[in-house]
């Protein structure tokens, strides 16, 4: 009676170990293409809209003035580029520079208003069209302009490679860093991967993540990032898996996680706005920002001495 059922617990204990080999030699859980991606995104968004007249508040302390115009930049491969831009009325040097990019729905108001939130930090906020003027204010026409923008992908890395140059160059920002949402979220981390040291930090809010330590390996740029626990677009399993190979890699990366928050927890124009988890994450990206992009603009600013010389 003893040796079959020692036979079969060596059984379950090679079925077991069989098991263990498996999962380790499957990896970390690969990022969804583009397809399923953007499935994803409208999955967490069926039920969502942009509701009219909820815009952020603006919950920091700055008061800076701030002046906003409508511009158009020279992308990367040469086409232009439209985009809104806020920035300091009356800097006493240029400003640091932070590319903005929309989630999902495109340049709303929305967007316009967090790049005004982040002017009056004292950036000068770039906020990109990467939808060529096309704004969705309904989940399928959002979901179109979003598969059709992530079939460009290297037309938008030339865009925001070109929003970095006429920050740095025509602005004058000593510094610049990059901030996105949703879709644009994913594109803050391409944009840290695509400029690698052009770049001087990054923050993601539950964008599509990536596992790749090839791809990784050229960000020199801090980055945060901001998720939600119940978020199925952007499951923990895959954010675990970005921080461990930025972890590997020896990258500054700082993982944020939101209890209960679900996708798009910090829009405060759509239906599953969290407060209390986009106030925070907030806090942390003012903070984020000021200690990478305002500290270093002000080491790299000349210093006046009374009589005039530098």
């Amino acid at each position: 009676m003893i040796q079959p059922i020692a036979h079969r617990l060596s059984i379950r204990l090679l079925l077991l170990l069989a098991l263990a080999v498996l999962l380790a030699a499957c990896g970390p859980p690969e990022p969804p293409g583009t397809d399923e991606y953007v499935e994803r995104m409208a999955e967490e968004h069926a039920d969502d809209k942009p509701v009219v007249g909820a815009l952020p508040s603006d919950t920091s302390q700055a008061s800076l003035a701030v002046t906003e115009a409508s511009v158009t930049f020279p992308s990367a491969d040469g086409t232009p580029v439209a985009a809104f831009l806020a920035q300091p009325e009356n800097p006493a040097v240029p400003a640091p520079g932070v590319i903005v990019i929309h989630e999902w729905w495109g340049l709303n108001d929305n967007i316009r208003d967090m790049a005004r939130a982040l002017a009056k930090q004292g950036y000068a906020a770039l906020a990109v069209d990467l939808y060529a003027g096309q704004v969705a204010d309904a989940p399928d026409a959002a979901r179109a302009l979003m598969q059709g923008a992530m079939e460009q992908a290297e037309t938008l890395r030339a865009h925001l490679r070109g929003a970095n140059t006429y920050l740095r160059d025509t602005l004058g920002a000593p510094t610049v860093g990059s901030i996105g949402w949703c879709f644009g979220g994913a594109w803050s981390l391409d944009t840290a991967i695509a400029l690698g040291g052009d770049l001087d930090a990054a923050v993601i809010y539950y964008g599509r993540v990536e596992t790749d330590e090839a791809r990784l390996a050229t960000i020199e740029a801090p980055i945060l990032g901001h998720f939600g626990s119940v978020d199925q677009g952007i499951p923990l399993e895959q954010v675990r898996a970005f921080e461990a190979a930025m972890n590997k890699l020896g990258k500054n990366a700082a993982v944020r996680i939101y209890e209960g928050a679900n996708h798009a927890f910090a829009n405060p124009s759509g239906t599953m706005h969290d407060p209390a988890a986009a106030e925070q994450a907030w806090q942390l990206t003012t903070t984020f920002f000021a200690d990478h992009l305002l500290t270093s603009a002000s080491d790299q600013a000349p210093s006046t001495d009374p009589s005039g010389g530098t």
